[in-house]
């Protein structure tokens, strides 16, 4: 592969890799909370600054840290044309049949894509940071309440970290498959929207039977090991947090509520 891996755990002895999990899983949420908040300037100025200040504490190279924008970008596109062209509010700067660009349609157009952005970058940070054990030992940890009301909290902590961690396996054997289908002559990059389309099929397929059959090794794979559904298999998380565990869910809690009630 010619580019750097999304969401894969990379070891190293920064700030953010020796945090708890529980604490980097608190603070994401309330970063997210921040973001969907986030509708001024100065707002943005502080998110972006922040998700800076995180991809060069996790000791990350910047390649990586910001490596999952680079591939959407057509898709960031789309969603802010969508947006700049289909939104009536406010007067029009550019009208032509049912396409009408106004000034508040692009401001909501960039709204969505930085807070897209932002939000990738910030997970991409969590999970190229955080050993996927300690992200489902720290989900079965801040989840254990609802075993109170009878949900199997270590199943469903497995499957959450298990679908994560198929996010970048899944784009990785997409990107083969579409080097595979341009080789074979489908025309991604086409102009025409009719051969787009028409590529799109033999991208998907492939795909799904390739997330099917991972899935059913993992499955084996997992049968092989002892695994039985319903039991408690999973590791509770590290024990007390420290002064730099509290000190990141004061700042998180102060960026929210900053957002939420000054910004």
């Amino acid at each position: 592969m010619n580019h750097v891996p999304m969401g894969i755990y990379t070891p190293g002895n920064s700030i953010l890799h020796r945090l708890d999990a529980r604490v980097k899983l608190l603070c994401l949420a309330a970063l997210i909370a921040a973001l969907i908040y986030a509708h001024s300037l100065p707002g943005y100025i502080i998110m972006a600054a922040l998700t800076a200040i995180l991809a060069a504490l996790s000791g990350l190279k910047l390649k990586t840290a910001f490596a999952p924008v680079k591939r959407v970008l057509p898709f960031f596109a789309v969603i802010f044309l969508m947006n700049a062209l289909f939104n009536s509010q406010g007067p029009a700067l550019w009208s032509w049949w049912i396409f009408n660009l106004s000034t508040a349609g692009a401001a909501a157009g960039a709204n969505v894509v930085l807070k897209l952005i932002l939000l990738m970058i910030l997970f991409n940070i969590l999970m190229s940071t955080t050993a996927p054990m300690k992200i489902t030992a720290a989900l079965v940890s801040l989840l254990r309440p609802l075993g109170y009301i009878r949900i199997p909290v270590a199943d469903l902590a497995l499957m959450i970290s298990v679908a994560l961690q198929f996010i970048p396996t899944l784009m990785e054997e997409t990107e083969m498959i579409r080097k595979a289908q341009t080789a074979r002559g489908a025309r991604f990059d086409s102009p025409r929207l009719k051969e787009k389309a028409e590529s799109v099929l033999p991208l998907v397929i492939p795909i799904f039977i390739s997330a099917f059959r991972r899935a059913d090794e993992l499955a084996l794979a997992m049968e092989a090991r002892g695994y039985r559904g319903g039991r408690q298999q999973i590791k509770k998380a590290a024990g007390p947090l420290d002064r730099s565990d509290f000190a990141a869910m004061l700042v998180a809690a102060a960026i929210c509520g900053l957002q939420i009630f000054a910004l």
